[in-house]
């Protein structure tokens, strides 16, 4: 049967580039090479010059859509959390039960990340990694303010936000929804770069998620008491 629905479109804050790089179709390779490229060499070594290599195209290419290597590290951490949110929208529709609809909240986003389909230019296993590796280099700045101003974090907070909400739905007492959403996701990602380099400084556990299973039963721990 012809899937006859429209393709899925991730929307990205306008201020973290110069041209739309879904807007052209060497946008998307612009794209695809940064994943391939940050996830290789890390965000200290990587330069437009190298990216432009790779791709096959110009260093003043890749300035028409991007600034700097900074804004494009935002470019890639406000898709991912728009990705993420849009999964979230699915895995929690039609779910009444607000504890039920808080522990898949918390399970998607602390989770290992699969490869989506529907977006052939993105690897989303590579972008998570970057994220995990790189994405606290887009906030921890000196420019952090304004940008957060211009909306290159809007994403992340709408994220944020709509989980503390059944948090607070659950526990209208909670005084730190936010805290407790935000500290899960961060303490996540920190826990999936100590097990896969600094393996010591957490927990494996065999024949589980640790990781997920550990945030999750803190989330819901910290919502349910007393509510």
């Amino acid at each position: 049967m012809q899937n006859n629905l429209p393709p899925v479109q991730i929307k990205v804050h306008a201020c973290t580039y110069i041209k739309d790089p879904e807007s052209s179709e060497l946008g998307k390779r612009i794209i695809s090479g940064s994943i391939d490229l940050l996830d290789e060499k890390g965000f200290e070594k990587f330069t437009f010059k190298k990216l432009a290599e790779s791709i096959g195209s110009t260093e003043a290419s890749v300035y028409r859509y991007f600034e700097s290597k900074h804004k494009l590290l935002l470019y890639l951490t406000s898709w991912y959390w728009a990705w993420l949110k849009y999964r979230l929208s699915f895995e929690i529709a039609n779910i009444v039960s607000a504890e039920e609809r808080l522990e898949r909240s918390v399970r998607l986003l602390t989770s290992e990340v699969d490869q989506d389909g529907n977006f052939e230019h993105i690897n989303e296993i590579k972008l998570n990694r970057i994220v995990i590796a790189d994405s606290f280099k887009s906030y921890f700045t000196k420019d952090v303010d304004k940008e957060n101003q211009q909306g290159a974090f809007s994403t992340y907070k709408e994220l944020v936000g709509g989980v503390s909400e059944i948090v607070l739905e659950l526990n209208p007492e909670y005084k730190y929804p936010h805290m407790l959403v935000s500290t899960a996701i961060e303490g996540a990602h920190q826990q999936r770069f100590f097990m896969e380099h600094l393996p010591k400084l957490t927990d494996r556990v065999k024949g589980e998620d640790a990781i997920s299973n550990f945030y999750t039963s803190i989330v819901m721990k910290s919502a349910i008491s007393n509510s």
